[in-house]
């Protein structure tokens, strides 16, 4: 085997049809990677090679045929097979040599791509800032593939002695099996049984990403010894031989077994995920979320169409990269779609599914794609919907910009770090059987159900949500609620309640605490005449929420990080001037926090907000969430409070203070208000005191219209976090979600929200001055590399057979 491997290799690499084939394997792939706009890795913007690998496959299915069409084509054209025959080598060892021989040539052809490797490497920002575990990986994937292609275009050679024809149907299967099952499974008959399993193309992507499961693995083998059988087969058919014998009775078995391995592997199977992050690794609760499903969870992506810039593409591949990836765990109750929802449609009609897909909370975005005219805007649909039975949830795909702080490439990585918790928890949400219960209070002239209506709307996909008045409800109807939330209340807490909240709290029960220590309102300033006086309110909460460690001061935050408000500043032709000023009560707090409640959440939006004291009680752990910007001042209440501010512009020196808490999550085993007293007046029910309470958590938080959504003043809500006065979307409504998911769910699944993903970027200042350089440099080394070792090999080839 191993002369005929060296003999096939010195023949080819002594053939300068061999040396032109790879140049112009070189030049086109150089083309496409780093001149052609749409697949230029320039222009994408990323440092990664995944142009290449995505590229590669397609003139893989012109290399490989070129190599493998004489191989044993011309053999049999010229009559030296028959010699072969003749030497101490079985059929086994002559097919296997010339395979390996077409595998290391393939190899060959792909050492001068490492050139594009430097080049990534150079451009990235800072310099190196290249995934190198991720493109080794890859590489073992377009080995794979082309070891499969090598196996193929080897059987062709077979079938024929014309090299043109063997070249001809080597690419037809090349292309077949690479894209054929794919195209077969889109046949409406056809699209449940997964044919696309089938082919090459969904094994390879899996393995392009920098990810090896030994499920492709075992694709790539058994594909190769299948051709390799079939051209054996072929062989010994033409030369008039019995197929049936020990030989290929083994070849066959050994084929059989592989298949049932590969069978066997659906069920076992591992992955080595080469990327520097782990990126592709699925969590354990994630593996255990898509082991679990009952049924077919169904998933429609609308991020789908072509002329994409560079970030929009990498958001697409790392969507469609996770689902495949949570469908690897899900033993096929896990499909996924991609689809453009305006497609083929008339103005008409695209109206029409715009109110469709707003009502199924898919929102429709525009997207600035520079063309060679300019700009030009396109619309598109950054959400996937989940279907389980009849129940759908969406899933947000792009966070929102309103954190001015980040660039739109922090936007974008931060919304891929995301995907995983977003789609395993929407998931879990539309699978769930039994929904938790999400108590609001009332009769402390908290917020109305209009003001919570989005608040309770959002959370109604995933739990019962409803009101709760402590005074009438059995002690153990409140023990069966999930978590327990206190909204902005205006009068005081009774004995009696704060007795039912707190033995609630003992026995492990969650409360989000939303807490207003000072009465001020924006409505109550314009009704009266600008000004209001803000004082604080009496609830009678501060000793219980001291004891669990926590104090709300009677203050107010002005912040210069805050949002606008509109305000009248004249009158011209009967008509008011109204303009958009800062309003230093509206704080926007900007999550700095790495906890997965708050982790790379948009801006807060937030009215008339007080500072947090944190106190030392032992044996409670104490995060901090929210916190204002380094540019506030602190307010001591009561305090009269004016427009008129509106028209001074305030003295960044007078606020330049250290961030004031107004956002913390406590964790731990909290002691009892009601420990050494006695039971309060009015308790019907028999509830021994706990006086200290099992491990359980708490939020605090020092506004309680953070919950609140905008009325219209045809008293219609707007979505929770949208300020309808500027038309921007704050990161409210994630906040609460986030909240709910973290307090009622102790599988730890919000901790996905800590994955970290580097941002791997080129360097667009050296890519504009340096751009036709680097064009150079990809497409004259790669073939001047191949150049330099033909003229070294003919030059060794003359000299020794020169005597």
């Amino acid at each position: 085997m191993f002369s005929i491997l060296k003999k096939e290799i010195t023949t080819y690499l002594s053939s300068l049809v061999a040396y032109i084939t790879i140049g112009v394997f070189l030049l086109v792939l150089g083309l496409f990677l780093w001149v052609f706009p749409d697949t230029s890795i320039l222009a994408y913007g990323y440092a990664g090679l995944d142009s290449l690998f995505n590229t590669a496959p397609y003139l893989f299915m012109f290399l490989v045929p070129a190599i493998t069409m004489r191989s044993l084509a011309e053999e049999r054209r010229e009559g030296t097979f028959e010699l072969l025959l003749t030497r101490p080598l079985t059929d086994v060892q002559i097919v296997l040599g010339k395979y390996f021989a077409g595998v290391v040539i393939v190899l060959f052809a792909l050492v001068p791509t490492l050139v594009y490797y430097y080049s990534v490497y150079t451009l990235g920002t800072p310099q190196g800032n290249i995934d190198t575990g991720a493109v080794i990986g890859s590489y073992i994937g377009l080995f794979l593939l082309g070891s499969s292609f090598t196996a193929i275009g080897l059987f062709a050679s077979s079938v024929s002695k014309n090299q043109v024809i063997a070249f001809t149907i080597a690419v037809f299967l090349c292309f077949f099996f690479y894209s054929g099952f794919d195209s077969l499974s889109s046949i409406l008959s056809l699209q449940n049984l997964g044919l696309q399993a089938l082919g090459i193309n969904e094994h390879y992507q899996s393995i392009s990403r920098g990810v090896l499961d030994t499920r492709d693995l075992m694709y790539f083998v058994v594909l190769d010894i299948f051709f390799l059988w079939l051209t054996l087969f072929v062989l010994h058919r033409q030369a008039g031989k019995k197929f049936v014998n020990t030989v290929f009775l083994s070849v066959l078995g050994i084929m059989f077994t592989l298949t049932a391995v590969t069978i066997a592997s659906d069920k076992l199977f591992t992955r080595f995920d080469f990327t520097k992050e782990k990126r592709f690794t699925i969590s354990p609760i994630s593996r255990k979320i898509m082991d679990s499903l009952p049924k077919t969870v169904n998933i429609t992506v609308y991020l789908e169409g072509k002329d994409f810039p560079g970030g929009m593409k990498r958001l697409q591949t790392s969507v469609k990269d996770m689902l495949a990836d949570l469908q690897a765990y899900s033993h096929g109750e896990l499909q996924f779609e991609f689809t453009d929802p305006l497609k083929g449609l008339s103005n008409d009609q695209q109206n029409q599914a715009y109110e469709e897909l707003a009502a199924k909370g898919i929102e429709a975005q525009n997207l600035s794609v520079k063309t060679d005219d300019g700009v030009s805007q396109k619309v598109i649909f950054p959400f996937a919907l989940i279907t389980y039975g009849d129940k759908s949830v969406p899933v947000k795909l792009l966070q929102s910009q309103s954190n001015m702080n980040l660039s739109p490439d922090e936007i974008l990585n931060n919304s891929i770090q995301n995907l995983e918790y977003a789609f395993t928890s929407a998931i879990k949400k539309a699978t769930s059987g039994g929904k938790q219960i999400i108590g609001f209070t009332e009769g402390h002239n908290e917020l109305s159900d209009t003001q919570l209506f989005y608040a309770r709307k959002d959370l109604s996909d995933g739990y019962l949500v409803g009101r709760i008045n402590l005074v009438s409800i059995p002690f153990d109807s409140l023990e069966k609620v999930s978590l327990l939330v206190v909204a902005k209340p205006d009068k005081p807490f009774t004995e009696l309640e704060k007795f039912k909240v707190d033995q609630f709290i003992m026995r492990g029960g969650r409360v989000l605490w939303a807490i207003d220590q000072v009465s001020a309102e924006l409505d109550s300033l314009r009704g009266h005449g600008g000004e209001q006086l803000a004082f604080n309110k009496q609830l009678n909460l501060d000793d219980q929420l001291f004891g669990y460690g926590v104090r709300i001061n009677y203050d107010l935050v002005a912040d210069m990080n805050c949002s606008p408000i509109p305000v009248t500043t004249g009158n011209a032709g009967g008509q008011a001037q109204i303009q958009m000023l800062p309003w230093l009560y509206n704080p926007v707090y900007l999550p700095l926090s790495k906890h997965p409640i708050v982790k790379n959440l948009d801006g807060i939006t937030s009215q008339f907000a007080s500072s947090i004291d944190l106190l030392d009680v032992k044996g409670i752990e104490k995060t901090i969430l929210l916190t204002s910007s380094p540019y506030n001042k602190k307010l001591t209440t009561p305090k009269v409070l004016s427009l008129q501010a509106l028209q001074d512009e305030p003295n960044p020196k007078d606020f330049q203070s250290a961030p004031k808490i107004t956002g913390v999550l406590l964790e731990g085993t909290f002691p009892s208000d009601f420990r050494n007293r006695p039971l309060p007046e009015g308790l019907t029910d028999k509830v021994t005191i706990e006086p200290k309470s099992k491990p359980t958590k708490m939020i605090v938080l020092s506004d309680g219209d953070i919950l609140r959504n905008q009325v219209g003043a045809d008293g219609s809500p707007y979505p929770l976090g949208y300020d309808h006065y500027t038309r921007q979307s704050y990161g409210n409504k994630n906040l609460l979600l986030n909240i709910a998911d973290y307090m009622t769910d102790d599988s730890g699944l919000i901790t996905l929200r800590s994955k970290e993903i580097q941002i791997r970027l080129l360097n667009r200042a050296r890519i504009r001055e340096e751009k036709l350089f680097w064009q150079l440099v990809n497409n004259i080394v790669p073939i001047a590399i191949v150049l330099i070792f033909a003229i070294f090999q003919h030059y060794l080839r003359k000299r020794k057979y020169a005597h």
